[in-house]
Parts: C-alpha cells; sequence; structure tokens
C-alpha cells in the first residue's frame, strides 16, 4: 500500500490464554464488546477476536463454541457499528472443526490462516524452557482446508507469517489456484517478536516487503515491551496496515503499562498521524480491502 493511504488499524482485543485474573484482558460478550469500543473510539476499524471459555475460572482457556463466538461477535456488531471482526482459526493439529464451526457461524469477513510450520519455542534465562517445546504446525492441506471454508462464506483470509520461508509460501498458495479469494492479492501479517520466529527488526521488515506481491496488503504484529513501538512507527511510515492491541502488548511506548486496548490504539493513531497518514473509517477500510459492506 502507498505510504500516503489512510492507516488501517487493528485491535488484537485478547489473545489465547493471558490469564484474565492476571491482567486486564476481556473475556465476556459485554467485556469484549466494551474494550471493543474504546478501540473503535481510538480509531480501530478491526477487530482481531479469539474466544475464551465463559464459565467461572475458565477465562484463560480457549473456546471453540460457535454460539460463544456468536455473542461476542454480536456483542462487538453491536458496540462498534460497522466493524470489520477478523477471526482466529489457530489450533494444534489436523482437525480444524472447531475453528471452522466459529466461521460458519459468525461469517466473519477476514480470518487468521496461519499460513506455515513453526516450532514454537521460549527459553527462560535460566536455560530452561518456557513451555513444554511445541510445533506449531500448518501444512498445506491445513491451509486448503481452512481457505475452503473461508471460501464458503465470503470471509477474506489473512496469511500468518511467523518466519521467511513462510511469507515466500504465500505467492506459491496463490500460484497453485488454492482459492479464489486470492485471485487479485494475498494479504499478510508479519509476526515479529515470537522467540522461535522472525524478530522484531525493522531491516528485516524493509525484506520481507521485497518478497510479496506489489500491492498486496501488509501489517506487522508486534509482541513484545517498548521495543516494538520504533518498528510500529516504520511500519506506518512504509505504508503498512498497523495493528496492537492486548494479544500483543501490554505496554506504551513509554514503558508503562497500557490500562485497555484503547490506549494501545491511540498510541498505534500516533505513530500513523506522525507518518502523515489520517486514519482510515472502517467504510474506507472496506472499500480499501475490497470487503463487503457492513451489516
Amino acid at each position: 500500500m502507498p505510504a500516503h493511504e489512510k492507516a488501517i488499524l487493528t485491535c488484537a482485543l485478547t489473545g489465547v490464554l493471558t490469564d484474565p485474573a492476571q491482567y486486564p484482558v476481556p473475556v465476556t460478550p459485554e467485556q469484549m464488546a466494551a474494550s471493543a469500543r474504546e478501540a473503535f473510539n481510538a480509531g480501530a476499524s478491526i477487530m482481531h477476536v479469539h474466544l475464551r471459555r465463559q464459565e467461572p475460572g475458565k477465562g484463560h482457556l480457549p473456546s471453540w463454541e460457535p454460539e460463544v463466538a456468536a455473542q461476542i461477535v454480536d456483542a462487538i456488531r453491536a458496540a462498534c457499528p460497522g466493524v470489520i471482526i477478523n477471526l482466529t482459526t489457530g489450533v494444534i493439529g489436523p482437525d480444524i472443526a472447531g475453528p471452522a464451526a466459529c466461521i460458519r457461524r459468525v461469517r466473519p469477513e477476514i480470518a487468521a490462516c496461519n499460513a506455515g510450520t513453526l516450532n514454537y519455542l521460549k527459553l527462560r534465562d535460566d536455560g530452561r524452557w518456557a513451555w513444554p517445546p511445541m510445533v506449531f504446525d500448518n501444512p498445506v492441506e491445513k491451509v486448503q482446508a481452512f481457505l475452503d471454508v473461508m471460501g464458503e462464506t465470503g470471509t477474506r483470509p489473512e496469511f500468518e507469517c511467523f518466519d521467511v520461508g513462510i511469507v515466500r509460501s504465500v505467492a506459491m498458495y496463490r500460484k497453485a489456484g488454492m482459492s479464489s479469494q486470492l485471485a487479485d492479492h494475498a494479504e499478510y501479517n508479519f509476526v515479529m517478536g515470537v522467540a522461535s520466529g522472525m524478530p522484531v527488526d525493522a531491516d528485516l521488515l524493509a525484506l520481507l516487503l521485497r518478497w510479496i506481491e506489489p500491492g498486496s496488503p501488509w501489517q506487522t504484529t508486534l509482541i513484545g515491551r517498548a521495543e516494538i513501538w520504533p518498528l510500529h512507527q516504520r511500519a506506518a511510515e512504509l505504508g503498512g496496515m498497523l495493528r496492537t492491541g492486548l494479544e500483543d502488548s501490554f505496554y506504551l511506548p513509554d514503558g508503562s503499562k497500557a490500562p485497555g486496548n484503547g490506549a494501545l490504539i491511540e498510541a498505534l493513531a500516533a505513530c500513523a498521524r506522525r507518518a502523515g497518514r489520517e486514519i482510515a473509517s472502517p467504510a474506507e477500510a472496506r472499500a480499501r480491502l475490497a470487503l463487503p459492506a457492513a451489516r
């Protein structure tokens, strides 16, 4: 996207496993809607939505219940007129029945499509694993299965790219004709800051843009603390869409903890404006991304 275009902002509201007993992440439909409204008022046109279990004491665990998805998405749409929903889909293993059912139930405009496999690792300072080493497996047949479901519902895939080879694979998916949704372009999300994936690095971002097809929409997901904000600024200067939220960071540019998603989106909007870009409205974002009109 040209660097002068209005910036499309995404808020990643809550993430996968963060414990709401320890961090200010929203869980219930009411909490998700209120947090989304704060982000919406600050300039976010897109809400990236993870689903959590609703039983008492279980809010740190993911849910793939279609009715939970519907309650949360309906509440967000009611609170944020015209908002674009971007639904998570990430699961370990070949069984995609849960996220597929949620996509079919809420028919989001966009859904994450994890575009390749990664050893998902993190090491503590003392050399112990932060969690048991795991493989986030996304072979081509799994990617195809998700693309097929998204094709049924008219949902645009957003390709989550955790490493350079995964970025380069997306063009192959297009050329292989894996989805009619990719006829014009693919949408990229460069995930940077996972310890065993791509680092938060401005030089690397510039290189990644050489390996996507011209005119492709792209954004960065930057995981970390205050050190991520200079790269948010660089992404704004390079013309990317911009994303932050409590899924990605709890920290504002000055190193203080964010009170919620609204403050993070305000800081992200400030990056865009310093780069000479205004903030896209939901209607403008829909037009730029060739999404249907709001329901």
